[in-house]
């Protein structure tokens, strides 16, 4: 193997300072993404989808578990795909095993599940073996998979409710999907995004103060912002780049120069 040459620490530094220009613009240029995943028009779910849960029959309306925001990714767990019945495919078992704590994103109004053609006794049990008890995980009854990308391949839909009416906003498959599994990831694909005080969102869109809403996955519910957690945040911050604009983002890394 023909390995990059070894250097000095200063030439070191010097390289990473390179890249580092190269990185914020790809920070800036996800950012520039997500807003205009923010503005894409929605498009009216006028037909009603079935689907079996643990408490028995849902609707896609349902699966919301009251949040404003719904994602829903398209795992393959049936009979006909690799693994059955004892696993899920690889690739979206891949996907269940990178899905952080849900608790972050129902913070932010918005329900992550999954759905399969397995019926719930497999899915239960195949939860259960692999570690994904968390995760809602649905059956699908009808022609939901076909009628939203997701019948030959793997997917991820985003949805918003307003009352009773849902409206899907965006759609994720193929390569996309390795980006997803924490909460930013899939914040940023949703209508509302990160619903940060720093997102470029359309106007009215909610907003917070970046940070003030984060807390343990096992504390949220209506505690009050920790002040003394959000002293020492921005202390840090400003320690790494006094001259970062509060607009740029909450990318703690300093501005390269």
């Amino acid at each position: 193997m023909k390995t990059p040459p070894i250097v000095s620490r200063q030439e070191w530094d010097a390289a990473l300072e390179q890249l580092l220009v190269k990185e914020k613009e790809l920070t800036r240029a996800r950012d520039a993404l997500a807003a205009q995943r923010r503005r894409m028009p929605w498009l009216a779910v006028e037909k009603e989808y079935a689907f079996e849960g643990p408490a028995g029959k849902a609707s896609l309306l349902d699966l919301f578990e009251g949040r404003r925001q719904l994602i829903v990714y398209r795992a393959f767990f049936e009979p006909g795909v690799f693994g059955w019945p004892d696993h899920a495919c690889r690739g979206c078992s891949m996907v269940a095993d990178h899905v952080g704590h849900l608790a972050h994103l129902n913070a932010r109004d918005t329900t992550l599940a999954f759905v399969s053609r397995a019926p719930q006794p497999e899915i239960e049990r195949v939860k259960e073996r692999m570690g994904w008890t968390a995760i809602p995980w649905y059956t699908i009854t009808d022609d939901f998979d076909a009628d939203f990308g997701v019948n030959e391949w793997h997917g991820t839909n985003a949805f918003i409710r307003d009352g009773d009416s849902v409206f899907r906003t965006y759609f994720i498959n193929a390569r996309g999907d390795e980006a997803l599994g924490n909460t930013w990831s899939y914040l940023d694909m949703t209508a509302l995004g990160r619903q940060e005080q720093w997102e470029d969102s359309p106007e009215g869109y909610p907003k917070t103060p970046p940070y003030e809403w984060w807390n343990w996955h096992d504390e949220y519910g209506d505690a009050e912002p920790a002040q003394e957690w959000m002293a020492q945040t921005r202390r840090g911050l400003e320690a790494l780049n006094p001259d970062k604009d509060d607009q740029d983002g909450p990318d703690p890394r300093p501005t390269p120069r």
